[in-house]
């Protein structure tokens, strides 16, 4: 949602005192200042809104004009990989101060906050109220969410629990999605964003939100099944990273730098695609104690150079290194991989073996369906990794796009675990946390 913004305006106030807003957040920028709602248009008082900080604290603030209540958490939130839950259950009708604002993550109540301005009792908030509502930025187009977002409940008039809108895995012990929760949503309420992009209002209220602004992309990735994308916790001096971290850019020519996406396995068959800049490499490499950090620190990130490297990674122009090898002449006979051209990984950690293919081909009479051919892995844990200099890097890995383009065709994928331009190889998935648990 980088440059997207969502807006609704209500004709008329709600409850202003009592309130709940439920919805599911994956965050792919860190460090920097972003709204995910706002309500006001203008800079003057009264407004409202709910930021994710740039030291990474979380902030449900408003200002009515007599001085600002503001929720400033402690707690940091910093994990790229990760869908949080979080539910701000507002009653300004009770007593005691510290039960009018309820905020919690993943159904824990956040009790830590640097800075706690309760509302006084029968506090009327903007929230609410018939001020426009923004999702995805401040008022003005500025501090624009970049990040992923789900399941969106907003409740008029009753202030509900965690509870309702998730609960505890029994067997993982995780905080899981209640995707249908028993709610009375009162006259402002509404739904969006439950099944896929649609901001079309999913309760019985049609209190529908227009794009205001950018574009909605209707990604695989959820708060029910987390995909492998570029992990931009490593740092990378000159790496830029959005569209869902599904695509890096590296400024610095010259030198390349590896980007690990965010899961690994140790076990298992995972298929991926990249679409390759020019000079830019597409592979695997060890997810931990490996190369990834090991060329975070240098200058070259060329992908299986070293002898003591177990990556294996293709250039576009062809080039193909294995642990310290060219290997090219035996495992790819493709020629390069043009701006349109696809690569095609299938990671077979069962019988450790790398497939390369090309639009959908396999390399070299390989077959991973059948474990014929391929690319011999010695190491014990790997992930999808990219090496980006000076030019963009893409990879699906299940979402359907790469980067904001779009597959043009869904090849065919007996998992039904997301979604690919080309056929998923047969006992191949994709590298998600459903598709670790095939």
């Amino acid at each position: 949602m980088a440059s997207t913004q969502l807006h609704k305006t209500f004709s008329g106030a709600g409850n202003r005192k009592t309130f709940t807003l439920s919805f599911w957040v994956k965050r792919t920028k860190l460090s920097t200042g972003m709204y995910v709602f706002n309500v006001g248009n203008q800079e003057a008082n009264p407004q409202a809104g709910l930021e994710f900080q740039g030291n990474d604290t979380l902030t449900f603030w408003n200002d009515s004009g007599s001085g600002s209540k503001i929720m400033t958490t402690t707690q940091v939130f910093t994990d790229a990989n990760a869908w949080y839950h979080l539910v701000f259950s507002i009653d300004t009708t009770q007593s005691t101060a510290s039960d009018r604002v309820k905020i919690y993550v993943n159904g824990e109540q956040i009790t830590s906050f640097s800075t706690a301005t309760y509302p006084d009792q029968n506090y009327d908030y903007e929230w609410n109220g018939t001020q426009r509502h923004t999702i995805g930025a401040y008022y003005n187009n500025q501090s624009y969410f970049d990040g992923l977002l789900s399941h969106i409940h907003f409740v008029d008039g009753t202030a509900y629990p965690a509870s309702t809108f998730g609960s505890t895995d029994s067997v993982t012990g995780e905080w899981s999605i209640n995707t249908s929760p028993s709610i009375t949503m009162g006259t402002n309420g509404f739904t969006i964003l439950k099944d896929g992009n649609t901001i079309t209002d999913q309760s019985a209220n049609s209190n529908n939100f227009t794009l205001a602004g950018g574009t909605l992309t209707n990604t695989e990735d959820c708060p029910s099944n987390v995909f492998a994308t570029f992990n931009n916790l490593i740092p990378q001096t000159g790496a830029t990273f959005n569209k869902g971290n599904t695509a890096c850019y590296r400024t610095t020519s010259g030198t390349y730098k590896r980007i690990g996406c965010t899961i690994g396995a140790t076990s298992g068959k995972y298929y991926a695609e990249f679409l390759l800049g020019a000079s830019q490499w597409g592979g695997i490499c060890l997810t931990n104690g490996g190369d990834i950090e090991r060329t975070t620190l240098g200058n070259n990130g060329y992908m299986g150079e070293y002898a003591a490297d177990k990556s294996v990674g293709i250039r576009h122009d062809g080039i193909v290194y294995s642990s310290g090898a060219n290997v090219s002449s035996a495992q790819w006979n493709q020629g390069s991989l043009g701006t349109t051209d696809k690569l095609c990984l299938a990671l077979d950690m069962d019988n450790k073996k790398l497939f390369l293919g090309k639009n959908g081909t396999w390399n070299v009479s390989s077959n991973p369906a059948t474990n014929t051919g391929g690319i011999s892995l010695t190491g014990d844990s790997y992930t999808f990794c990219g090496a980006t200099s000076n030019a963009d890097c893409k990879i699906n890995t299940g979402n359907g796009y790469f980067g904001t383009d779009a597959i043009s065709s869904e090849g065919t994928n007996a998992s039904g675990i997301g979604k690919f331009e080309y056929d998923v190889p047969t006992g191949f998935t994709a590298l998600s946390t459903k598709g670790l648990n095939e």
